[in-house]
């Protein structure tokens, strides 16, 4: 059993209703900030969702996690995936690792290239804070796009939706405008080669 709790729209451009993003050449990039319980999802539009699972479904949560990330790839067809990387020291990265098998192995299916971002880099990009925490990163979300996230007492929404932004920055498509300091954590992402033939870190060639 899955559930989608949706999130808020960030107001204006990153509204997908206001039918006002223009990316160059359609760019679509879809956040995913990995976990078994509760994993966040950025679509190529703006919005938001989580996927909840159930611990009485045991591996079977590996299989919803699976079949909504593989229904959202066909129905928005992305460019480019951009996950958040696993801990290097956490008790609970063996589960999520197991999620990262079975979501890398969609992403591979759909001929969708993903880039991994570690979890302290996604939070000194957003956040100027390398162990910012849920609060400090949502704030940052708010101020750099009025960005509000419903039902995330976890981050998994909004880490996504910086995820997301974050391939966008790096890939000459910002949303926002940020710090040049900020910008410049992501030079430590490992981006698909294809698409650093195509683009040069913060403008599009």
């Amino acid at each position: 059993m899955t559930q989608k709790v949706p999130g808020l729209f960030a107001p204006g451009e990153l509204d997908p209703a206001a039918d006002l993003i223009v990316l160059p050449d359609g760019l679509r990039i879809i956040g995913l900030d990995l976990s078994l319980t509760s994993t966040g999802v950025a679509l190529p539009d703006g919005s938001t969702y989580r996927i909840k699972t159930r611990a009485k479904d045991g591996d079977r949560r590996l299989l919803v996690i699976r079949d909504s990330i593989r229904a959202d790839l066909a129905e928005h067809r992305p460019h480019l995936a951009v996950v958040e990387d696993l801990p290097v020291h956490a008790m609970a990265a063996g589960r999520t690792g197991h999620v990262h098998g079975v979501v890398k192995a969609v992403l591979l299916d759909a001929d969708v290239p993903y880039a991994l971002v570690a979890p302290a880099t996604l939070k000194s990009f957003a956040a100027d804070h390398g162990n910012a925490d849920k609060a400090r990163m949502a704030a940052a979300a708010y101020l750099a796009a009025d960005a509000k996230f419903a039902n995330d007492k976890g981050g998994d929404m909004c880490d996504a939706w910086w995820l997301r932004a974050a391939g966008h920055d790096a890939l000459g498509a910002p949303l926002f405008s940020m710090p040049q300091a900020q910008r410049d954590r992501l030079h430590k992402v490992n981006w698909p080669e294809a698409y650093r033939q195509r683009y040069v870190m913060g403008a599009a060639t």
